[in-house]
């Protein structure tokens, strides 16, 4: 017995140790969960059975440079529902579906769902959130909200851009600033079970969300006016495919104005095609800016003393360029010049000297230097780089397209800086379109400061080039550009569209004009694009110069500037081109000169007999294309071979469609084997030398490249 007793002690005691252990084991974890975790644990537990949905918070006020509003966020009250506290889900339904013009099925599959919150309408009409508040239902709620609001409708619409539903930037500085604009979004806090099952009587809150920041831009509503109302002129007169008007202060690069056509209206954009409100054109369109792209080489130039206002150029009406012959406008040259008749007549030829004696070497430093090739960095969303040949691979012909603005795409915001460079005294500045980020409170959160980003020629250099570009104006091509009361310089510019494989588009045009004002202390610079524009009328002399006129003139009026009395007007504005329709050259290789002309002539078109000889050997145009009626068609001459009519004078075929060479060949009773597609790019036989009739001619085919079409005999 006595020994069974102490083994029982001996039991009891260690069991009574191992519970004081467990005990304050226990109590230490105890202490650990309600002491040091407990607070997380706590939270944790919320969070397990608390559902946040969130609530967007209101945008920031878009306004331009003065604080007029320009795109606003105006209150409206959202509808939702707490399912498990919808008494009676199938009569709420019925009275619910008028008001909200929603299927009645529909709505009470929403109120009878298993969860704890669902919306039933976003962004209600005042006077519908009234009725439904009215019928005071178990378990419907409203939640307030914003919906943007642009108060001058389709004004600056590209500029501003659009919101989605859930209020999120989706084009313009809408996109561009949604970080600043859209604020910090509330909460409404929902109980549920750990299952996801609704809780009765459960808690829920509203976290009210915090105001977006106010954005100024550096646009002018009053210039914004004079800019839309212009654009809607050129839409009513050409019908154009884009048009795009900007308007910059040269001396800080902030833009005051900037449209576009097509348009939209920001708070309809769902009516329009993405393509329409998702590309703003004045920086995303490229282009061949043609001759205004001229200022950059006369300016290069004069920079680098290739040309001074002394220099001397004669124009024949054409000049070769490796193997392509580039013609002047004017049929028949313009004969000797100034450089600033050079620059006045907007003559092919001249410029293109100009930039050959600059070379490739220095032509593409002042290009890159004038911000062609990169982004301008204004800060909207979808801005092209436009397309520039690198400089390794650019030929002298290359140079002398891009002299004249072919052969190269630039943007409108591009171009339209780099003249303000020259009208500034010779500062690129990068473009500005916001000036002020403002918190909710006020307080200045960012402003723009005008940014120089680099010295590309000097204030003598830009100097002689606003003189040049000045007499444009009151003596040239510019002249339906004049403003009465106002000294101004510009350059026109009209270019043909290339096509999307390469070549240009028979009867497709840009016109434009680029200029500022006043001459003296410019205060404006303004580019005015107009692409395909229709009518028969494509000059930018006549499409986009009086543009110019009207928002120039208005602008400085409204800016105050003073006045000049007594201008004197140009001796005639630049007379509109006559309408002529387009007629098809005939083939004449290989005709005697008094055939040729017969043929030229009832077609309509002109001579001009280059040679000795009795027969043609080679015509430009070359036949079958399309050209202006009264066009002059250059035939050069050679003779005529002894060996009588068995053999034939194989013409150049370059540059021909397979259907030109074709019916070529066979007109010479040649035999035509072609490779690949598009226009010849080489035979096998070379053009003047003498072959047989009945000869197969091996002509290799290829797709046409923009570089390697004539340039056109463009007027500006």
């Amino acid at each position: 017995m006595p020994t069974t007793s102490i083994v029982v002690r001996k039991r009891v005691a260690g069991l009574f140790l191992l519970t004081v252990v467990a005990f304050f084991l226990l109590a230490g974890r105890l202490a650990w969960l309600q002491l040091v975790k407990g607070e997380e644990l706590r939270r944790r537990a919320l969070e397990a059975r608390m559902r946040d949905v969130p609530v967007e918070a209101r945008r920031g006020t878009i306004c331009d440079r003065h604080g007029r509003e320009l795109a606003v966020s105006v209150s409206v009250e959202s509808c939702y529902a707490f399912p498990p506290q919808v008494k009676k889900p199938k009569e709420t339904a019925a009275r619910l579906a008028p008001l909200l013009k929603m299927d009645e099925a529909r709505l009470e599959a929403l109120l009878t769902q298993q969860q704890a919150f669902v919306w039933l309408k976003r962004k209600l009409e005042p006077e519908v959130t009234r009725e439904i508040k009215a019928l005071r239902l178990p378990g419907i709620g409203f939640v307030e909200e914003s919906r943007r609001f642009y108060p001058q409708h389709t004004l600056a619409a590209h500029v501003l851009g659009y919101v989605g539903i859930d209020n999120q930037g989706l084009g313009g500085v809408e996109y561009a600033l949604e970080k600043e604009l859209q604020g910090e979004r509330g909460r409404i806090v929902i109980e549920h079970d750990a299952l996801g099952r609704a809780v009765p009587d459960a808690l829920h809150y509203y976290i009210p969300a915090q105001q977006g920041h106010d954005v100024l831009l550096t646009i002018d509503q009053t210039v914004q006016y004079f800019v839309e109302r212009e654009l809607d002129k050129i839409v009513a007169t050409y019908q154009p495919r884009y048009a795009v008007i900007i308007v910059m202060d040269p001396r800080t690069g902030e833009i005051l104005g900037m449209g576009s056509r097509p348009t939209f209206d920001p708070a309809q954009y769902q009516e329009v095609a993405s393509e329409v409100r998702d590309r703003n054109p004045a920086v995303w369109y490229n282009y061949e800016p043609g001759s205004t792209f001229k200022i950059v080489t006369l300016a290069a130039a004069l920079e680098e003393h290739v040309v001074n206002e002394n220099s001397r150029f004669f124009d024949p009406g054409y000049i070769k360029v490796a193997d392509r012959w580039i013609r002047c406008w004017y049929d028949g040259g313009h004969g000797s010049q100034t450089l600033a008749e050079v620059v006045q007549n907007s003559c092919n030829p001249g410029f293109i000297q100009i930039a050959l004696d600059l070379g490739r070497e220095r032509f593409y430093k002042y290009v890159r230097a004038f911000g062609f090739g990169h982004p301008t960095g204004v800060g909207l969303p979808g801005e092209a780089e436009g397309l520039l040949i690198p400089e390794e691979k650019a030929t002298n012909l290359n140079v002398a397209t891009m002299a004249i603005g072919q052969s190269i795409a630039v943007t409108p915001l591009q171009l339209l800086s780099a003249v303000a460079a020259v009208a500034n005294g010779g500062v690129l500045m990068r473009p500005q379109i916001v000036k002020v980020i403002r918190s909710r409170d006020g307080k200045v959160l960012h402003e723009s400061r005008p940014e120089a980003v680099r010295q590309v020629v000097s204030r003598e250099t830009a100097r002689q080039v606003t003189a040049l570009l000045e007499s444009v104006i009151t003596k040239g091509t510019g002249r339906n550009a004049f403003l009465e009361t106002y000294r101004a310089a510009g350059k026109t510019g009209t270019a043909q569209v290339v096509g999307a494989g390469g070549g240009y588009v028979q009867g497709k045009y840009v016109s434009s004009f680029v200029g500022f004002a006043p001459v003296q202390d410019p205060r404006v610079a303004i580019l005015v694009v107009v692409a395909e524009p229709q009518g028969g009328v494509y000059y930018g002399s006549i499409v986009a110069a009086p543009a110019f006129k009207a928002v120039a003139r208005d602008v400085l009026r409204y800016l105050g500037v003073p006045e000049e009395v007594g201008l004197e007007r140009p001796r005639q504005v630049w007379p509109p081109p006559e309408v002529r329709e387009e007629v098809e050259v005939p083939h004449v290789v290989n005709m005697t000169p008094e055939e040729a002309r017969r043929l030229l002539a009832q077609a309509g078109l002109g001579v001009r007999v280059r040679g000795e000889g009795n027969v043609v050997s080679l015509q430009m145009p070359v036949g079958g294309v399309k050209v202006l009626k009264g066009t002059a068609v250059v035939l050069e001459l050679g003779p005529r071979a002894r060996d009588g009519a068995g053999e034939v004078t194989l013409p150049d075929l370059t540059g021909l469609s397979m259907k030109e060479v074709g019916r070529l060949l066979e007109q010479m009773q040649l035999q035509l084997e072609a490779e690949g597609s598009g226009v010849a790019v080489r035979q096998s036989i070379p053009p003047g030398q003498r072959v047989p009739r009945g000869t197969t001619v091996h002509v290799e085919f290829a797709p046409p490249s923009a570089q390697d079409t004539l340039a056109s005999p463009l007027r500006d």
